[in-house]
């Protein structure tokens, strides 16, 4: 062979391999198994996004990419039978949302690679070591940013002046939700408002927190963003309407679904990573040494239809800083 031959080969070769290696065996399926807090259909959003960043990678479910979804809905006793599910089809990783969700995953295994689309402290809950070193089979996104519930009161409070009494629904049995409690109390007495936990577990609960805090003539609403309240959404946005009760939200898509307004992080945006990181570790790389990554993204989002319909007017300052309005 000659020189110059042998030199093309070995160039052309150089060339190929990169693109072999992004192929990533080529005829493999992968398969992900995903553990969220609400139904792949209320969850649509941010599927449609992770979906779309795994195809700009390559990755298309139908043809090389098969995704298995599960959802407790609320029902958190049903974890471990999920979990137990989606590990019995052998997924390539495991991509979850939420702290129970974490833990029931972290309990069933510790070798099949997990992604975190959203968990609000990693850490303290024990998946992993350190958000830079997670150390074990964990990575992904975090959510936590505890200085938003400040920020959400502070915001309600210019929407509803006169607030001195308001209500807080949430799941207290999600070990996240006793961490952004406190951090709310503190911001809710620095504003002079009492703030009242409910403890929501079911759609009766929901219903019953509605009439409690109609009945004791509360003024406002804080929602936050779990595994009962996200499937349950509709039937909160819609007591919220019929009660004039105005509420704020920790997540987005329920101002997409009529709520009032929301200061979030975008969990748009979580997922998209998420959606990175999935593709590394298809590519090989390690859990634990892909640092676990905090919000960068965060959304004002106001509903100027539900404002009209309460009697609302939302104040200019507000309408200054909204990332979207809804009109």
């Amino acid at each position: 062979m000659r020189r110059r031959d042998f030199m093309t080969l070995v160039g052309g070769a150089a060339t190929a391999w990169p693109l072999a290696a992004r192929a990533q065996q080529v005829g493999k399926v992968w398969r992900v198994g995903m553990l969220d807090t609400a139904s792949r259909e209320l969850n649509s959003a941010n599927m449609g996004v992770f979906l779309e960043k795994l195809r700009e990678y390559g990755y298309v479910e139908g043809k090389n990419l098969t995704i298995d979804y599960r959802s407790a809905g609320g029902r958190n006793e049903r974890l471990p039978e999920l979990v137990a599910q989606l590990i019995g089809l052998n997924p390539d990783v495991v991509v979850l949302r939420g702290t129970p969700e974490a833990l029931a995953v972290k309990q069933a295994t510790s070798t099949i690679p997990v992604v975190m689309s959203a968990v609000v402290d990693p850490v303290g809950i024990g998946v992993a070591a350190s958000l830079p070193h997670p150390g074990g089979n964990f990575t992904g996104m975090s959510s936590v940013v505890y200085e938003l519930e400040a920020k959400r009161l502070g915001i309600l409070k210019e929407v509803v002046p006169g607030m001195k009494r308001m209500a807080v629904l949430g799941d207290h049995s999600n070990p996240a939700f006793e961490m952004e409690w406190q951090q709310g109390q503190i911001a809710a007495r620095s504003l002079m408002i009492d703030a009242i936990l409910f403890d929501v577990r079911s759609a009766a609960d929901v219903s019953h927190a509605f009439d409690v805090a109609v009945s004791e003539k509360l003024d406002a609403l804080l929602v936050k963003v779990d595994g009962t309240t996200r499937p349950n959404r509709q039937l909160i946005i819609d007591l919220a309407a019929i009660h004039k009760l105005p509420a704020i939200y920790s997540a987005r898509e329920f101002v997409n679904a009529g709520g009032l307004f929301a200061y979030a992080v975008s969990y748009v945006d979580l997922y998209r990573r998420a959606a990175s990181l999935v593709e590394k570790v298809f590519r090989g790389a390690k859990p634990s040494e892909l640092p676990i990554e905090a919000p960068t993204k965060f959304e004002l989002v106001l509903n100027l239809n539900t404002a009209r319909a309460l009697g609302l007017t939302f104040p200019p300052g507000v309408l200054a800083i909204a990332d979207d309005v809804i009109e």
